[in-house]
């Protein structure tokens, strides 16, 4: 049994923290979250949905193979770049690498009409370029997150084997039929893409916001629970801050593009089965042959490690490794598991391939 000193602290420190909580408490609800992506950078190109950066380098030597990041249609690009010391991008600069983002805006009404074809054969080849112009450097790696991915792998199917010196992918499905949430929520009996893309033109933001938050319907209200219970603690509020913003901070899809994806992908699954086309071209995964890495999440609730456990067996590359790391599908890629597994391997496994 505690003495009455012991239970005396222990009281004490509860009331400190619950006093602590509601002093936090309002500061939380008066400021701003921290301020995220502002590693220095240079924007190249802004056009339309399209923007390529270019990050200002924080080493005297870089690596000779420039590397471009594609972020996924649905997400903004800072989640590679979230604040000091949490941030992909500063790690890969510090390694010496010279670091190129290609993420996107919101598609303008005007913009309904964009396509894969879009993506693929000129937004892509236009940043791979642009990326050349700079640096001078006729190869580039590139790394695609979750959709992202998928892009990159279908350009340097068809556009990018004479450039592509490395291919890295994090998260990225290639069999559709295994993303059984997204399935049932796709199935073509109950959803009308043709009638939501002619309605509305582009498909919202927060339709796709749902659509990932039902994945876990009480990790949001959990979430905030918990967020209640340590608003003493500064570091976890943060945090917090950080992945909570980017979660919800999701981009609305070009009509065109949405409606193409949902069905050659969910309903057809043409990318598994080797129909997919492009522009009336056969995509054909196993041309890509430059050295490539994919790295899956363990627990990761929207793309399962089953969605993409054919890809390496898909890619021609004979120099290719898949990583399956602890964590989700945005922890692997920030915070402090990311800090601790993805990013030392990614370094190393790239350093060793771009002199």
């Amino acid at each position: 049994m505690a003495s009455a000193p012991d239970l005396f602290a222990t009281a004490q420190a509860q009331f400190q923290r619950a006093f602590t909580r509601s002093l936090k408490g309002l500061g939380y609800i008066a400021s701003p979250g921290p301020a995220l992506g502002c590693t220095p950078k240079d924007v190249l190109i802004e056009r339309g949905t399209m923007r390529l950066s270019r990050y200002r380098p924080r080493t005297d030597e870089v690596y000779r193979v420039p590397l471009l990041l594609v972020m996924a249609t649905t997400n903004r690009g800072y989640i590679f770049d979230m604040v000091p010391g949490q941030s992909l991008v500063e790690y890969l600069l510090d390694a010496g690498f010279d670091v190129f983002m290609l993420d996107w805006h919101p598609p303008r009404p005007d913009e309904r009409s964009l396509t894969l074809e879009s993506y693929i054969l000129d937004f892509l080849p236009a940043a791979v370029a642009r990326v050349s112009a700079e640096t001078g450097e006729p190869d580039i790696s590139v790394i695609g997150y979750c959709f992202g991915g998928v892009l990159s792998l279908l350009w340097a199917a068809l556009e990018g084997r004479e450039r592509l010196a490395n291919l890295v992918t994090f998260t990225t499905p290639v069999d559709f039929r295994a993303m059984e949430m997204f399935q049932a929520w796709a199935d073509p009996r109950f959803f009308d893409v043709d009638r939501l893309v002619d309605t509305l033109g582009n498909c919202p933001g927060e339709y796709l916001y749902t659509a990932f938050d039902m994945l876990r319907p009480g990790a949001r209200v959990a979430g905030k629970i918990r967020l209640y219970d340590k608003l003493w603690d500064d570091e976890f509020v943060k945090s917090f801050r950080m992945f909570d913003r980017w979660a919800s901070d999701v981009l609305p899809l070009a009509g065109e593009y949405f409606r193409q994806t949902t069905r050659a992908l969910m309903w057809e699954n043409r990318l598994l089965h080797g129909t997919m086309t492009v522009g009336g071209r056969a995509v054909q995964m196993g041309k890509i042959t430059a050295p490539f890495l994919h790295v899956a999440a363990e627990h990761d609730h929207i793309v399962p490690s089953a969605a993409s456990a054919p890809l390496i067996g898909m890619v021609g590359s004979a120099d290719k490794e898949e990583v399956v790391l602890k964590g989700g599908h945005v922890s692997l890629v920030a915070g402090g598991n990311a800090i601790r597994r993805l990013w030392p391997k990614l370094a190393h496994w790239l350093g060793t391939r771009s002199t």
